[in-house]
């Protein structure tokens, strides 16, 4: 018995290709309003008034102030350098006909995955009156998760619309007929 090879075009392929295939996919990452060049920038700007402020008081003989303000620098670096370590945390959301996959990656590199099949997944929502919508949560089979902590709570709403939509699409399965 000969089994040939199967055609690229095949019914079965296109099938499984379209189960596959991402209704949903995003990456949320904590936002950071400085950049690297902005962090240059403020550190040389904050070091630049430490020495030109110190400098009086080096003058006067009081020279341990100097030192405080050094310390002052060293402190902001510091600071800045774990905020920047916090920004490598991330969440990968990827929603198909067939998975939920949620995939956290903590800023010490630590990752936690949550999977789930999307005709048994809700999201649960917590909304507050005054501050909009709190947090999400993917629930299935008694297990849940929290998504999007990063996000703002309006950012968090328009993010729960475009995952509710995924979800509800994900659980009438694939359309065939769309390529």
């Amino acid at each position: 018995m000969n089994l040939g090879k199967r055609d690229s075009g095949a019914p079965d392929d296109d099938a499984s290709a379209a189960a596959e295939r991402p209704v949903f996919d995003a990456t949320i990452t904590p936002h950071r309003s400085l950049g690297t060049n902005g962090f240059r920038l403020v550190m040389t700007l904050v070091c630049l008034a430490s020495i030109v402020s110190s400098i009086p008081f080096v003058m006067l003989g009081a020279w341990p102030v100097a030192g405080f303000f050094g310390l002052d620098v060293v402190a902001l670096f510091i600071a800045f350098h774990l905020n920047f370590r916090h920004a490598r945390a991330f969440e990968r959301i990827v929603v198909t006909p067939l998975e939920v996959l949620l995939r956290k990656v903590s800023h010490h590199g630590r990752e936690a995955v949550w999977r789930s099949n999307p005709a048994w997944t809700k999201l649960e929502r917590k909304d507050d009156e005054d501050y909009g919508l709190l947090g999400l949560n993917l629930v299935s089979r008694g297990r849940s998760v929290t998504v999007a902590g990063a996000l703002s709570p309006g950012e968090r709403e328009g993010f729960a619309e475009a995952l509710g939509a995924a979800l509800a699409s994900a659980r009438r399965g694939t359309d065939f007929g769309a390529k």
